[in-house]
């Protein structure tokens, strides 16, 4: 194939092993209207597909989780998190996108949407790869999804909250290059994040033996969670803001006493109806445990790490 500025002088094949690898010999004309002799090897593994599964209403996606041994021999562990994706071989893309989601994921999609096509590395492989994103819900699951056995394949399928995804690709636990494409883009999708009334949920008096300092400490760890959901734009509660006067209120003389005994977590259930959802940090509490169970059977969102938790309006 040659173009005006382009001259193919020679194709040598380097490899039909698994797909093909030439070196390919040709003439490039410069800018300034002179000729260049160049030679480059260039891998050619056909065209493919991926795609982005979102669920608007619960503001999650699906992406899976498999091997890739050139990032392995790259410092890397190897397990990349990824969109579904797959080599066209011969279908549509969309057809092809829609038996790889199935496929890898389990998910029989109803429609999906091209939204983009790219070449992902252009300076050695040809491939063309077709972006496409797709609305998923429960009922669409047809299988466990996984992939082909016989093809190497042994994918782990991940059902993540979109703003953890997101914040997967800041921290780098997301490193595929369409992945974080299709995420970017989905962003002007789903909605930003709402602020939410988050109760932090830990110990306080538990493992300390009731010495204040000990309970200090408990209280002070809590609070620093708190302040940093501040910052994030939420409103963060500990029970012991609301319940400790309360039950002072109600004639408890210490913490652990009779009437804190008998009114502290109730008044820390109240308080949970309000919220939107739980941050659960530190050690053993069966108080804070409560919570959570509590938090689950209300289908409130559980969250055990600050980084889970999305900023208000992140974009």
């Amino acid at each position: 194939m040659n173009h005006r500025n382009v001259r193919i002088v020679a194709q040598h094949l380097l490899s039909d092993n698994w797909y093909l690898l030439k070196k390919i010999d040709f003439e490039l004309q410069r800018r300034d209207g002179s000729w260049q002799a160049l030679s480059r090897e260039v891998y050619d593994r056909g065209n493919g597909a991926t795609i982005a599964l979102y669920n608007l209403a619960q503001r999650s996606v699906i992406l899976i989780r498999q091997f890739r041994i050139p990032t392995f021999v790259n410092d890397h562990d190897g397990y990349l998190i990824e969109t579904a994706a797959g080599l066209l071989d011969n279908a549509s893309p969309e057809e092809r996108i829609r038996l790889e989601a199935e496929e890898e994921t389990g998910y029989r999609v109803r429609s999906v949407r091209k939204v983009y096509e790219a070449f992902m590395s252009p300076g050695s492989v040809t491939e063309r790869l077709h972006f496409f994103v797709g609305e998923y819900h429960p009922e669409d699951r047809v299988s466990d999804g996984g992939g082909l056995a016989d093809e190497g394949e042994d994918i782990e399928v991940l059902e993540l909250p979109f703003d953890q995804a997101l914040a997967m690709v800041d921290d780098g636990r997301i490193m595929d290059g369409k992945t974080i494409i299709l995420l970017q883009y989905l962003k002007t999708v789903i909605p930003p994040s709402p602020a939410l009334m988050i109760l932090v949920a830990g110990p306080y008096r538990s493992g300390t033996g009731d010495d204040p300092a000990a309970i200090a400490a408990n209280l002070q760890a809590m609070q620093a969670c708190a302040a940093e959901l501040l910052q994030a734009g939420h409103f963060p509660l500990l029970a012991e803001w609301v319940a400790l006067p309360l039950v002072q209120l109600a004639g408890s003389q210490h913490v652990g006493d009779e009437v804190y005994q008998a009114h502290f977590h109730d008044y820390a259930k109240t308080l949970l109806q309000r919220c939107d959802a739980v941050l659960r940090i530190g050690g053993e509490s069966a108080g804070a445990d409560q919570m959570v169970e509590l938090a689950r059977q209300r289908g409130l969102a559980v969250y055990h790490d600050l980084r889970e938790i999305p900023a208000v309006g992140r974009r």
